[in-house]
């Protein structure tokens, strides 16, 4: 039996990589979208579109005129609705870029042991607060961004910007504290804001368990290059939200190489 001859595609070497590209713009994308409305709304936008096209052979002139108006303002649609989703692609691309070039200049200037006792001096009082607030079952949100966002913090609750503790921490999370309300944000080695109000992810494959406290830690990973550190005030478990992904019951341990990770 004879080879396929595919020379009739005139597939070059530069073509498989564009192919490779899109293929992997696709998949970052889906990721973004995979298990929000947005995704839904996308599938909308989709259908109309095939609709569009199929009266449009069909020549059911109404149905295209109507139809038409909303095909030919697609791409401002698409920014105006997705405005969200382009942001966290954004910020995916550029976080992956800045991120792997803030590890070698710091490994380069300061190197990787110098680095490690810097992050274990304010980090080690957040594992010891989490403990504390686990074994107490006292309800905590906790956000690490990289850069610390006005818009989305700051705005919307009080500003510290003070050196991390553990007792601060559990004082600020305590039931009748009138900052327990929202979540603490921690930046550039400091407790920038507490009290922080935060936009609930519309993920709708949530476990059912998941509260107001959850969705927002869930959320401002999404909408952000923030990771977020979630307690449950039921359980006293532990939640790890990255890149809108939670990972749910880590141990202390997990959740201290998590960090060192991450920010």
């Amino acid at each position: 039996m004879e080879g396929f001859d595919i020379s009739f595609l005139h597939l070059r070497f530069l073509d498989l990589i564009d192919i490779i590209c899109v293929a992997i713009i696709i998949y970052y994308i889906y990721n973004l979208l995979r298990g929000t409305i947005a995704l839904n709304i996308l599938l909308g936008l989709l259908i109309i579109y095939l609709v569009f096209v199929l009266v449009s052979q069909l020549q059911m002139r109404l149905l295209s005129e109507i139809l038409g108006g909303f095909v030919s303002v697609g791409v401002l649609a698409l920014i105006i609705v997705f405005q969200q989703e382009i942001r966290r692609f954004l910020l995916l691309i550029g976080k992956n870029a800045s991120l792997q070039q803030t590890k070698l200049w710091k490994n380069y200037f300061i190197g990787k042991k110098e680095l490690e006792k810097a992050n274990f001096i304010f980090i080690r009082p957040v594992i010891e607060a989490c403990k504390s607030m686990q074994n107490s079952k006292t309800g905590a949100l906790i956000v690490f961004a990289k850069y610390f966002d006005e818009q989305y913090f700051q705005n919307s609750g009080e500003n510290l910007n003070s050196a991390i503790s553990k007792r601060l921490l559990e004082s600020i999370f305590q039931k009748y504290s009138p900052l327990h309300d929202g979540a603490v944000v921690i930046s550039e080695g400091r407790i920038k804001s507490a009290s922080s109000i935060l936009p609930l992810t519309d993920n709708e494959k949530l476990p059912p368990q998941f509260g107001l406290r959850h969705r927002a830690g869930i959320g401002i990973s999404e909408m952000s290059d923030a990771v977020a550190v979630i307690i449950s005030e039921e359980t006293g478990e532990i939640s790890y939200a990255k890149q809108g992904r939670v990972k749910m019951n880590i141990s202390l341990a997990d959740l201290e190489r998590l960090l060192n990770k991450d920010i």
